[in-house]
C-alpha cells in the first residue's frame, strides 16, 4: 500500500531554545543522535511538544534543517508546519520539501476561528500544493466533530495527503479512519499513554512527547506487539504510564527538558513566557525519577 510510509516509533521532539528564544543547534543534534542510537524510525518536529507555533519562521526552518542534516537519511523526518498564520504554514511547508523532509504535518487552522469543513479542506489542499510531498493531518480535539472519519475520507482525496496523526481518544473512531481508502491510509497513534490501544486497532506507528525520555520502552512495546508478545507490550505500557504520571505532575515539556539536562544535554526552558523548573522543582523531579525502579531503562544520568 503506497500510503503507509511511516511505521514504528517516532519521538515528537522538543525544541531546545537558548534564553533569547533562538535554537540551540548543538543540543538538537545531540538529542537526535541519542534517539538514532536507540533505533527510532523517525522524528516529528515543531509540533505541540516542539513548541513550533511559539517560534518564529526562521527558528522553525533552522530546526528542520538541523534535523534533516543530522539524520542524514538514517530515519524519517516529519515537519509540523501548522501555526495561526496560514501563509506562514505554506512557506514552512514549501521549505520542508526543499530541504528534504519526508513529509509535512499540520493541525487544522481552527484555534482562533471556526472554519467550515470546506475551508479546512482548502487549507490542507494549500499545504499539499505548497509542499508536493506527503502530508499528514494532525487530528486532535481541534476537530469538533464527534466522528472525523467522513471528513478524513474527503481529505484523502487531496493529492499528497496520506493519513494522519490521530491524537484523539475514541479508538472506535480510529478504527473507522483506518478502514478508509480501502485501508490504504497511514494512521499514527498520538496518545502516548494508550499506544497499545492504537496498535490493537491497527495503527501503523506512534508519535509522542514522552518518547523523548523513554524511547527504549516505546520501542520495546512496539516491537513486542508486532512480534505477538502482547503480555510484554501490555506490561511495558503500564511502566510507561508510571513515568507519564510523573511528567504530568511537573508539566510534560518542562520535565522533558529538565531530564535532557540531567542527561547532560542543555535543552533550555519552554518558549517564552513558559517557565523552566526551578532548583527545588528539579530536585523533586529527580527524586521522583530515582524512585521509579525501572529508571535505568529510559534515563541515562
Amino acid at each position: 500500500m503506497k500510503n503507509k510510509l511511516f511505521q514504528g516509533i517516532m519521538p515528537a521532539m522538543i525544541t531546545p531554545f537558548y534564553a533569547d528564544g533562538t535554537l540551540n543547534e548543538e543540543a538538537a543534534r545531540r538529542m537526535i543522535e541519542h534517539h538514532l542510537a536507540k533505533g527510532v524510525a523517525g522524528f516529528y518536529i515543531c509540533g505541540g511538544t516542539g513548541e513550533g507555533a511559539l517560534a518564529d519562521e526562521k527558528t522553525r526552518m533552522r530546526m528542520a534543517e538541523v534535523t534533516v542534516e543530522t539524520v542524514a537519511g538514517r530515519a524519517k523526518v516529519i515537519d509540523h508546519v501548522g501555526t495561526s498564520d496560514a501563509w506562514s504554514a505554506l512557506r514552512l511547508a514549501r521549505h520542508a520539501a526543499e530541504i528534504g523532509c519526508d513529509a509535512v504535518s499540520s493541525l487544522p487552522p481552527t484555534f482562533y476561528v471556526s472554519y467550515s469543513d470546506d475551508e479546512v479542506l482548502d487549507y490542507y489542499r494549500g499545504i499539499a500544493e505548497a509542499a508536493q510531498i506527503p502530508v499528514l493531518v494532525y487530528a486532535t480535539g481541534a476537530f469538533k466533530h464527534q466522528d472525523i472519519s467522513p471528513l478524513v475520507a474527503r481529505m484523502m482525496e487531496i493529492e499528497h495527503v496520506i493519513g494522519l496523526k490521530f491524537t484523539r481518544y475514541d479508538f472506535y473512531e480510529m478504527r473507522r479512519v483506518i478502514e478508509l481508502n480501502g485501508g490504504d491510509i497511514n494512521v499514527i497513534n498520538g496518545p502516548d499513554e494508550m499506544l497499545i490501544c492504537g496498535l490493537t486497532m491497527g495503527a501503523d506507528a506512534g508519535i509522542g512527547s514522552t518518547y523523548n525520555v523513554m524511547p527504549g520502552l516505546f520501542l520495546l512495546l512496539f516491537n513486542s506487539f508486532k512480534a505477538g508478545d502482547f503480555a510484554t507490550a501490555q506490561q511495558t505500557q503500564y511502566k510507561i504510564n508510571v513515568l507519564i504520571a510523573v511528567l504530568k505532575k511537573y508539566g510534560v515539556i518542562r520535565a522533558i527538558k529538565k531530564i535532557y539536562e540531567f542527561m547532560g544535554i542543555e535543552a533550555g526552558g519552554p518558549a517564552f513566557p513558559g517557565r523552566a523548573l526551578d532548583a527545588e522543582e528539579a530536585k523533586a523531579l529527580k527524586k521522583d525519577l530515582d524512585g521509579i525502579r525501572f529508571v535505568g531503562e529510559y534515563w541515562e544520568a
